[in-house]
């Protein structure tokens, strides 16, 4: 059981630097300045593509990866772009177990069904959410608040031609698209969003729940699942789908008083399949923390008026900015502040900009770059391990 837990927490956390602060990387694997992390560019399958990720709460609860070439274990000929932001909440075990886990399971599926569709994805999810469950079962007697730990989880695949977004909670994937006549650069979402602050959200769940008047309760001016969080799709957070976690030994601050009899959140992901036209300029996966401080419009404006190189890194430092604004503070004031209390200002905040190149995707496969990358942030001292406290944040959601 110890050794278990033990190469569990190691592939949640790697090994931090001797000093227990960032490291330097090299420019294939991305740098770090502070609390930011960026690869201010790159070559995948079908383009290019800038990310970037600053860091807000004490430990970085939002996660993400680039993968670019082979999207099978077995089909030689389903080549494309994987792109994941995986926005946890109450710890960073739920993202860092995706970041871990989906990819994996959507090769496999992909390689089962000799393709790529959205019942590929949608097998993906529910693959990657079972195996987060059985791990909340296996450490429940020693570690009983992962059960109130989870994830948003905001996916795009690009293959063939044909871009797949699916998603659970209210992070965004928000298209770039060239209005001939004009030359304007439109801003098209394709995701969905799950959060109780929309009505038709409330209206969804109140009819899946007709038993239960008190299935969203405002709160503090907020919308929330009884009266607890807002995001109503996630992976994790299994105190508030299965009953028989909604128990001792878990913390009571997570407890609802009464039980329920079906789930209270969904891991069903919205998913919208989008065939990449020659008008379609590029797509930005962020996290809500970006979307939170600037509109879609703007974004799509920044990044076509900006060079590709660096563009994620530069959405960041913008929300940022408007952040340091609202607050009447300088920016470089702002970017003195520690992680931790820098949660006050604003949410750890992940970009991954991806241009799409129509000659790349007539490419021979053989020629196609190959890209495995994981957005960074600040390594942990092993005393400061996230399943050993209780989760704080979880009413920011």
């Amino acid at each position: 059981m110890l050794s278990a837990l033990m190469d569990y927490l190691k592939s949640c956390w790697g090994p931090a630097s001797p000093a227990g602060r960032p490291r330097k990387g090299s420019d294939a694997t991305g740098r770090q300045d502070g609390l930011l992390w960026y690869k201010d560019g790159g070559q995948v399958v079908d383009g290019e593509f800038s990310m970037a990720v600053v860091q807000a709460n004490n430990l970085l609860e939002d996660h993400s990866q680039v993968e670019s070439g082979p999207l099978s274990t077995s089909e030689p000929g389903l080549q494309g772009t994987f792109v994941g932001v995986y926005d946890g909440h109450g710890g960073p075990e739920t993202a860092r177990y995706i970041n871990d886990h989906l990819f994996n399971h959507l090769r496999r599926f992909a390689s089962e069904h000799k393709c790529m569709s959205a019942d590929v994805i949608r097998k993906v999810f529910r693959a990657t959410e079972e195996g987060f469950i059985s791990v909340v079962s296996n450490q429940w007697s020693l570690r009983p608040q992962l059960a109130a730990v989870g994830s948003c989880c905001l996916v795009g695949v690009v293959c063939s031609g044909t871009l797949y977004v699916a998603n659970l909670g209210d992070s965004r994937a928000v298209l770039g698209r060239l209005v001939k006549g004009t030359g304007e650069v439109l801003a098209m979402q394709l995701s969905a969003e799950h959060n109780a602050s929309y009505v038709e959200v409330r209206r969804e769940l109140q009819a899946s729940h007709p038993d239960d008047p008190h299935i969203v309760v405002l709160k503090h001016n907020v919308w929330r699942v009884k009266g607890i969080i807002q995001i109503t799709r996630s992976i994790g957070d299994v105190y508030l789908k299965k009953p028989e976690f909604n128990r001792e030994p878990l913390h009571s601050k997570f407890r609802l008083q009464e039980t329920f009899r079906r789930p209270l959140l969904s891991s069903d992901p919205a998913i919208t399949v989008h065939q990449i036209q020659p008008t379609d300029k590029f797509i930005i996966f962020a996290s809500d923390g970006l979307w939170e401080h600037l509109s879609n419009q703007e974004v799509v404006d920044m990044v076509q008026s900006s060079p590709r190189n660096g563009i994620a890194r530069k959405l960041v430092k913008s929300a940022v900015q408007e952040a340091a604004k609202k607050r009447e503070m300088r920016y470089s004031d702002l970017k003195k502040v520690d992680r931790g209390v820098r949660r006050h200002f604003h949410d750890d905040i992940t970009v991954i900009v991806v241009f799409f190149d129509s000659n790349a995707m007539t490419t021979a496969a053989w020629s196609r770059p190959s890209v495995s990358l994981r957005g960074g942030g600040f390594p942990i001292h092993s005393n400061t391990l996230a399943p050993f406290s209780v989760p704080t944040e979880l009413n920011n959601y």
